[in-house]
């Protein structure tokens, strides 16, 4: 797997959606410059050393931001006004997230995965 295969899921995504998830997958890169760009559980990631550290999704109505993990969102109190599940951070169709709230989510999850 490969960025080939983001790329083609965002080709699947109707616009404005697909801008959206594009510019977050550019801050999630800044963030994580070493991370392999691949699909997991169908959707697109982003792996360093083989852990799974950010993800995203589009859906009908929403786009979600996901941690792989079901305890990051309940970490950070900047969140309190984001519609969420326990493992999804859904947000508008033509708002990305911050890429200073994206830090944050991959710093939170990075701790979790390699205990640093």
């Amino acid at each position: 797997m490969s960025a080939k295969d983001i790329d083609d899921y965002l080709q699947l995504v109707p616009e404005p959606k697909r801008s959206t998830l594009q510019a977050v997958r550019e801050s999630i890169l800044e963030i994580l410059p070493e991370a392999e760009q691949c699909i997991s559980y169908a959707m697109p990631a982003f792996r360093v050393d083989g852990k799974v550290l950010a993800g995203f999704a589009a859906f009908k109505n929403h786009l979600a931001y996901l941690p792989h993990s079901g305890s990051v969102l309940r970490e950070i109190a900047e969140l309190k006004d984001f519609s969420q599940t326990v493992g999804s951070l859904h947000f508008a169709v033509d708002t990305p997230l911050s890429k200073e709230l994206i830090a944050r989510l991959i710093e939170v999850r990075r701790a979790q995965a390699f205990g640093t």
